[in-house]
């Protein structure tokens, strides 16, 4: 059962109100896109679903006002098609930290597919708002963060920050085309963002993959001594933030960031995931980083969102317990129907 949390009502929707989404089949872009089509916005969502899922936009396929294009961010003329008539679009299409994977995919797909959607927006006069990530702080010790804090990076041999040296790269892309093309653009560093359709592997972020641990009555892998700590956003306040961010003027040009300021450490909120599951004493099983070669953690990351506050009037609305044990009932769900098939 997918309970839905407080919403807000949807202001009068802009004219000419089409919007391209890309990385639609995934987490943020299918419930974002949900709230366009509930706004009154037409949408065309672009995904090559290598991480996103049919199932998360399966219940979109019926609007006529949606269009899926299975496509890659990588192809420029897949891209301009697909932003063609569009007065918005929202670039979430991206690869992550590489904790697994290739630093190289990360480092390509970022920077080539925000430049095709910059081109795109360039040509028919979009307006874009690029998803960035509080990684971009780096080990800044210095919190919470404000948009202009310092950035400060690893080194160049731990390719956990090839995602972070990508998405840096992106904003000031983003900021160039704005600054000699005129493109609008506005960047949002997300925070945690947690909720119905993420993914449910470590992808989709530790809380993900501890909701399955529980729910499977298996031991919750802590990476470190899970002291670390982050602040985690249901994905109805990062979509409520990101249609602040692509409809607000004040939002031209700038900065913003986008995520809740509770504080939790990696383990207390392993703790709390367990006991909304209602499974009594948690099972926890910690992993050294040396498990992942050369990889570096941040210890800390939480945001300072007044710049949001007085531009956007941005306010988060869903607690961490709300917003879990919705995720969890969620997530309960899908296992449950996946199991049975």
């Amino acid at each position: 059962m997918n309970r839905e949390p407080r919403t807000v009502n949807p202001p009068s929707v802009p004219s000419n109100a089409k919007a391209l989404v890309t990385g639609v089949a995934g987490f943020i872009g299918s419930n974002l896109a949900r709230e366009l089509l509930r706004r009154g916005y037409e949408v065309v969502g672009l995904d090559n679903l290598c991480h996103g899922f049919i199932r998360n936009v399966a219940p979109l396929m019926g609007d006529p006002r949606f269009r899926f294009v299975r496509g890659d961010v990588r192809d420029r003329a897949c891209v301009r098609d697909a932003a063609r008539g569009a007065r918005f679009i929202v670039q979430l299409a991206a690869l992550k930290i590489p904790r697994y994977g290739s630093a190289l995919d990360t480092l390509l797909v970022n920077s080539q597919g925000t430049q095709n959607v910059l081109e795109a927006a360039r040509e028919f006069g979009c307006k874009v708002a690029l998803a960035s990530t509080s990684d971009v702080y780096g080990k800044n010790p210095e919190l919470p963060f404000r948009e202009d804090s310092a950035l400060v990076m690893g080194s160049p041999t731990i390719k956990r920050w090839s995602y972070a040296v990508s998405k840096l790269f992106d904003e000031h892309l983003c900021l160039a085309y704005h600054a000699e093309h005129g493109v609008p653009v506005a960047i949002m560093r997300y925070f945690g963002s947690y909720g119905p359709n993420q993914n449910l592997t470590w992808w989709g972020g530790p809380q993900s993959v501890f909701i399955s641990a529980a729910l499977a009555d298996r031991p919750m892998l802590i990476h470190g001594d899970g002291q670390q700590t982050r602040s985690f956003t249901y994905v109805s306040d990062t979509v409520a933030g990101t249609l602040l961010c692509l409809e607000k003027p004040e939002s031209v040009g700038e900065v913003l960031n986008i995520g809740q300021t509770t504080e939790i450490t990696i383990l207390d909120l392993a703790r709390l995931v367990w006991r909304l599951a209602g499974r009594g004493e948690p099972k926890l099983e910690f992993v050294p980083y040396s498990t992942f070669g050369k990889y570096e953690d941040v210890p800390r990351r939480v945001p300072d969102i007044s710049k949001a506050r007085r531009l956007l009037g941005f306010e988060p609305r869903v607690g961490l317990e709300e917003g879990l044990s919705l995720t969890i009932a969620w997530q309960r769900d899908i296992l449950s129907r996946e199991k049975a098939t």
